[in-house]
């Protein structure tokens, strides 16, 4: 993968915490070796709030500001390793790239990301921030994320990081045959429900992965 991270401000964080992390992980059940040493990687204090970047590698959400959050780091890598369950995946879409993270995690396990995000400040800050790492497979684009990038369709995965009430059709079109898309989506209780559609030649088959709490999904794009 064209990705080359510069562990900067590497001093932030003892090896001993990430590796600390990535053995939670394992023992919550995240079994791909190549998702958890992405997760090692990836330097997520950078992509966290300055002050909380000594609780970057315990596994929690942690706030990016915007009344946005970048999800801990047992449900990224639970997401990823859905969505590349099953097959090869080259190109991802990614709606809602928040602080960039779950983009970086992405950009060592595939070939390209294209990720989509509605308020426009996030969507510079992660352009900014990716640029630092020399993570050069990401491209970023300020939207309205229901509505996909259609003209980089179609996609072999696509991840939502925001929870709709039902995943937009327009989604589900962009997705390749054979591909697979990865969202929480609100239940009829409140609740959420971690989901996974594959795009058969049949029909969407989709699967229920596990429960969850993400930000909701909105629509349009702030300027």
């Amino acid at each position: 993968m064209p990705v080359a991270i510069d562990m900067l401000g590497a001093g932030l964080t003892s090896q001993r915490a990430r590796d600390r992390l990535i053995r939670q992980l394992a023992e919550l059940g995240i079994r791909d070796p190549a998702v958890l040493e992405a997760i090692r990687q990836v330097p997520r204090h950078l992509f966290v709030e300055e002050a909380l970047a000594h609780r970057a590698y315990e596994n929690i959400a942690l706030p990016i500001g915007y009344r946005q959050t970048v999800s801990q780091p047992f449900i990224v890598a639970r997401m990823t390793e859905a969505l590349l369950e099953g097959g090869a995946v080259s190109t991802v879409l990614e709606v809602g790239t928040g602080s960039g993270y779950q983009a970086a995690v992405l950009a060592h396990l595939v070939e390209r990301v294209f990720s989509v995000e509605r308020i426009r400040a996030l969507s510079r800050s992660a352009r900014e921030l990716l640029t630092r790492l020399r993570i050069n497979n990401v491209s970023l684009l300020h939207g309205d994320g229901g509505q996909g990038w259609p003209a980089r369709a179609p996609f072999d995965g696509i991840l939502l990081t925001a929870a709709p009430r039902e995943v937009p059709h327009e989604l589900l079109t962009q997705l390749a045959p054979g591909g697979r898309l990865v969202a929480p989506v609100e239940g009829v209780d409140g609740q959420q429900q971690l989901v996974r559609y594959t795009h058969t030649a049949e029909a969407f088959v989709r699967d229920l992965l596990d429960t969850v709490c993400f930000v909701p999904m909105l629509s349009g794009a702030e300027q």
